[in-house]
């Protein structure tokens, strides 16, 4: 197939989507499939074989750390010269919008996956909340577009449902267990996010650092205990107002880590925390997994999907101090953390970006069955 992806987002940004979009290019490219990709303008022309076209980028005013792209009509063009038999809109709100009303104008299948909460996002930021239902209105009418449309989870999939959006499926999810391994644990980097106190619980929650992760509920936890030690790596809008926040706890800001580096950040803890009860599904939870690590997560739909009480994590309520500190004694039970790291562990070892990226092209193959 000729496939063309419109994303909001790719490479070098790193998250959830592009981690997913980039894994899927490599596995079309391998299978002989003709790729191209329209993105934000951010350097790159190329990846694994397939052509990456920049669209220039803008700074918007509610979220300076990342660059995103308008909706342009130069993507009708660049979609019309490539002849795609299926073009993918990943999170078709801004550029990629352009991209679904292209493949409506000249007749092409379409694919519309759903990867960002941004309406619940907006009730965090209370400046924006009145955008709310323009956001819904505009979420409605680009995916209406779509033969196929794809969620994350299936919280997503009922909630999108709910608004009006048909031609739901979901799509799987995946990780690399050989980037992710319990193998990277290491003694220095403990030693190096515990700021000198390995005989401390250590958390390690990796991540963008904006409001909608939700990492400000954990400051009373670490008012409350003087046994835990906090890691939170990443960088992000919201990262100067966190180290004012945690300033005087054992929390430490490493940065933005990526690969052996961040896999010894997983591997050399003892739990991966996630509060954030906003995500689509978390696919960083399942790094966590194949890092060995027990998750300690708020409960929500799409963390409940993945995360099993007592089994391959532990679970705890969004806002509820003492649940949290229940769930944290657990983790000291060192039976239970041997069990839980096994179980999450051979949980990851069931999921692969080949699979998950076939999945998707089972998907751009219904929907130019549908279509035609």
């Amino acid at each position: 197939m000729r496939i063309a992806i419109v994303t909001e987002t790719f490479l070098p940004s790193v998250d959830g989507v592009v981690t997913r979009l980039r894994h899927a290019v490599e596995r079309y490219v391998d299978l002989g499939h003709e790729v191209m990709v329209i993105a934000p303008d951010l350097g790159v022309t190329e990846h694994h074989g397939a052509r990456v076209v920049g669209v220039r980028p803008v700074t918007l005013p509610f979220y300076k750390h990342r660059r995103f792209t308008l909706p342009s009509p130069n993507v009708d063009g660049i979609i019309r010269g490539f002849h795609p038999d299926v073009v993918h809109a990943a999170q078709p709100i801004l550029l990629a919008s352009s991209g679904a009303f292209a493949a409506h104008r000249q007749r092409i299948p379409l694919v519309a996956s759903y990867h960002t909460h941004i309406p619940r996002y907006l009730d965090l930021y209370r400046a924006w909340r009145w955008g709310k239902p323009a956001v819904w209105w505009q979420i409605r009418r680009n995916h209406a577009l779509a033969d196929v449309n794809i969620a994350t989870s299936e919280t997503m999939r009922a909630e999108l449902a709910e608004h009006g959006i048909e031609n739901l499926h979901v799509v799987r999810r995946g990780v690399d267990t050989h980037t992710f391994h319990p193998s990277f644990a290491s003694t220095a980097m403990r030693e190096r996010l515990t700021q000198g106190h390995p005989e401390k619980k250590l958390l390690v929650f990796v991540g963008r650092l904006a409001a909608e992760k939700e990492i400000h509920r954990l400051r009373p936890m670490m008012d409350r205990r003087d046994d835990v030690a906090l890691a939170i790596v990443g960088d992000g809008p919201f990262r100067g107002e966190l180290e004012q926040l945690f300033r005087g706890t054992s929390t430490v800001f490493p940065g933005f880590m990526e690969g052996e580096e961040l896999a010894s950040a997983f591997a050399s803890a003892d739990a991966f925390v996630f509060p954030s009860v906003t995500e689509t599904l978390g696919l960083v939870i399942l790094e966590g997994m194949a890092s060995g690590l027990p998750v300690v997560a708020a409960r929500s739909g799409p963390t409940l999907e993945q995360v099993t009480d007592g089994v391959d994590g532990l679970l705890f309520d969004s806002g509820d101090e003492a649940s949290l500190d229940a769930a944290l004694e657990r983790l000291g039970d060192g039976e239970l953390r041997t069990r839980i790291r096994a179980a999450a562990r051979a949980e990851a070892e069931k999921y692969s970006w080949e699979a998950a990226s076939d999945d998707l092209l089972r998907y751009y193959e219904m929907a130019i069955a549908q279509h035609g």
